[in-house]
């Protein structure tokens, strides 16, 4: 009771609309005829239970019940709410040791996601261990910068897929982290790595001229920001040098965002970026707000789960 008391208090003090698409604030003024919910976990790392009553920092926190519960309410408010994952589903856990991957697919499925993107973990069992427990996800996998061609997981993860909530297109794509260096080859074997940016940069016109989507996002497992090495591609840097891209939903860095950093894209419209830590203890929000005449709005936090 008390985690969901913190939860209505956290919505009902919601962050400031942001106007997405090079609108001004005015916007946000206009009548409201649609809502789009987007619900977002990131690095959960095969944390089923909540954290030990002892633990440090969360004593208690986090697991897939809590997450249930939280989600249950969500939906029960708008019916229009898409569920998804940026990656390191697998690993942190015993569950992972024993199961390889079955529980955190199994429940993943039960509480109904929509689309999960693969990070650098989820090749621990290798590529092969990846595929054998896909037939316990009901949902789908996509990264566009993984090209597949060549592995056993070519015909089962996509570059993007769209997902339609009250007549609105929602257009997902998902980026994955360099994996050499970071992985065994002998994991990810034919597995091959293109450029994010670039690939970004292609999806979101895909999206957005040939599927004609209204809300294009990116399920991101390539890191928020990386000051010791500020070259490095990062979700700062694709928002800054992409466009079209309305959210993009982080990973892998572990980076806790109360609520959503907004970032001018490379022509100076707004892109949210939001990451939720680790290990579930989190869950992002975010609220998308479409008027009659096609203008867009958002807000969004990270939800104590």
């Amino acid at each position: 009771m008390q985690n969901r008391r913190r939860f209505i208090q956290q919505v009902a003090s919601a962050t400031t609309f942001v106007s997405l698409g090079g609108l001004s604030l005015a916007s946000c003024s206009r009548p409201i005829s649609k809502k789009i919910t987007v619900l977002h976990t990131n690095d959960v790392h095969s944390q089923i239970d909540p954290l030990p009553n002892n633990h440090y920092k969360y004593p208690g926190l986090g697991g897939f019940a809590r997450r249930a519960s939280i989600i249950e309410q969500v939906r029960t408010q708008n019916p229009n709410t898409v569920l998804l994952d940026a990656g390191d589903i697998f690993q942190g856990t015993p569950y992972f040791n024993y199961y390889g991957g079955e529980i955190e697919f199994k429940l993943m499925s039960k509480l109904k996601y929509d689309l999960a993107t693969i990070g650098n973990h989820d090749f621990d069992n290798g590529i092969d261990g990846l595929l054998s427990q896909l037939p316990n996800a009901t949902f789908n996998f996509v990264s566009a910068n993984y090209d597949f061609t060549n592995t056993v997981l070519n015909d089962f993860v996509k570059p993007y897929k769209v997902l339609v909530k009250d007549g609105i297109r929602i257009g997902v794509f998902g980026l994955g982290v360099e994996l050499e260096g970071l992985v065994n080859k002998n994991l990810y074997k034919e597995t091959l790595y293109l450029n994010p940016i670039e690939i970004a940069q292609d999806m979101s016109r895909v999206l957005k001229e040939e599927e004609h989507c209204d809300i294009i996002i990116c399920l991101s497992h390539i890191g928020y920001d990386y000051k010791t090495n500020p070259d490095k591609v990062s979700d700062l840097h694709l928002a800054k040098k992409t466009k079209d891209i309305d959210l993009i939903i982080g990973g892998h860095t572990h980076t806790l965002l109360p609520e959503p950093t907004v970032v001018d894209n490379s022509i100076g419209q707004k892109v949210l970026i939001n990451q939720c830590g680790k290990s579930g203890i989190y869950m992002g929000q975010i609220d998308f707000y479409l008027d009659s005449t096609g203008n867009k709005t958002a807000e969004g936090r990270s939800v104590e789960v």
